[in-house]
């Protein structure tokens, strides 16, 4: 691909779209494929999330008591904050993508620094609540020491907490380093009405980490 350097801006203001692949005839071809790729790939990422979500309820099924009392451990204040901070985070991305299909690059910039902002706040307070766990003992399998759960089940609780949890941070760290890189690109002034997939495709994958937070977030803290 010919580097942001060696490509010419266009009299609006824009860096001229990347040379195309030679399999296709337009950049619109280009596009709609690259989202249909970044729909298949959120295709999987849902099938791995709904795994996760199925033994939830299998578990909740075996275990309702300790679940029950393992819920009321987490703070729903904190549980809240991370939710309102990745749905507003989703607001600054869709902007960002509305911004950068029309050429305003600078405004998509700092949109998506908002978001990627956002999402270092919804990590902040994921660790403040791990730290706090660990301090409880409120782990999972054999690490497990939590005075406050005696229904037997509570360490499987743990397991499903820590996974989940765990697993959706590890989404949101890769979603912010293709917001930030999307953002990069933003301030270089590569997108235009005429190319702008890697906003759109960015988006969509935060979309999704913010789509999984919200059955998450009900799941755990307020079930």
């Amino acid at each position: 691909m010919q580097s942001s350097a060696a490509r010419k801006m266009t009299p609006e203001g824009w860096l001229e779209p990347p040379p195309l692949p030679h399999h296709y005839d337009t950049i619109e071809n280009h596009q709609a494929a690259l989202r249909f790729g970044m729909w298949l790939f959120l295709g999987t990422e849902v099938l791995l999330f709904a795994g996760i979500f199925l033994g939830y309820f299998v578990f909740r099924h075996y275990f309702p008591e300790s679940f029950e009392q393992a819920a009321r451990h987490l703070s729903v204040v904190l549980g809240t904050a991370n939710t309102l901070l990745l749905l507003t985070s989703s607001l600054t991305v869709a902007l960002a993508h509305h911004n950068a299909e029309h050429g305003k690059n600078r405004n998509a910039f700092w949109l998506l620094m908002a978001s990627v902002s956002m999402g270092a706040g919804f990590l902040g307070i994921k660790a403040v609540e791990y730290t706090e766990k660990f301090h409880e003992g409120a782990l999972p399998g054999k690490f497990f020491s939590f005075s406050e759960i005696t229904a037997p089940g509570g360490p499987v609780f743990y397991v499903v907490y820590f996974f989940s949890t765990g697993l959706h941070a590890l989404h949101v760290v890769v979603g912010m380093s293709l917001l930030t890189w999307v953002a990069i690109r933003c301030w270089r002034k590569e997108f235009s009405p005429t190319y702008y997939a890697p906003v759109e495709n960015a988006g969509l994958y935060w979309h999704l980490v913010d789509l999984v937070w919200i059955f998450l977030y009900p799941l755990l803290y307020l079930v």
